[in-house]
């Protein structure tokens, strides 16, 4: 997953449903909710939401995999 960062991809885990285009609501929504001073989590948000909207469902869907967190 080279494309995003560990930052990028963390934060995609947390909010990812299932699909890109849930993710992209999922991500939009969450960022309405931010105060002024969460200028960091505002630029990272807006870097994952410019690049996943650049991407394909085909593209998502071959890395939506690695988005499973791995508890082992």
């Amino acid at each position: 997953m080279s494309r995003f960062t560990v930052e990028e991809s963390n934060l995609m885990c947390i909010y990812n449903i299932g699909s890109r285009a849930d993710l992209l609501l999922e991500l939009t929504e969450m960022q309405s909710h931010l105060v002024a001073d969460e200028t960091e989590l505002l630029t990272l948000t807006k870097a994952v939401l410019k690049k996943l909207s650049a991407m394909s469902d085909e593209e998502f869907e071959s890395l939506s995999g690695e988005l499973i967190p791995d508890f082992e």
